[in-house]
């Protein structure tokens, strides 16, 4: 709340003409703090995640969005068939693996 309170001292007009741009560059700032702490951050995760579904191959660990950890045995377009147990198979849309076990495990520590 003190940066917000600096910005609007800042934008503040010295004489009272001005006090019609104000409203606006406050509309901006907010913009450029929204795109800066939630947009861009989220848009540079998205690519993180799907360069990593690219990179997939069969006998990787992974987790799907279910949390059920497996190795990957077979990979097709939109499908990837993760074994769970021996010669238990499940076959899970491509987009609910987010990450693999091994991400998973660093980021535990």
């Amino acid at each position: 709340m003190n940066l917000l309170s600096i910005l609007l001292q800042a934008a503040a007009p010295a004489a009272g003409g001005a006090s019609n741009y104000t409203g606006i560059l406050m509309m901006v700032l907010i913009f450029v703090v929204f795109y800066f702490f939630m947009i861009r951050p989220q848009s540079k995760r998205q690519k993180e995640i799907k360069k990593q579904r690219e990179a997939m191959k069969p006998g990787d660990s992974v987790v799907t969005s279910g949390g059920i950890y497996g190795k990957v045995k077979d990979i097709k377009d939109t499908t990837v068939t993760v074994e769970i147990a021996d010669n238990v198979r499940i076959k899970v849309d491509k987009n609910s693996v987010f990450a693999t076990a091994e991400d998973i495990q660093n980021q535990a520590k």
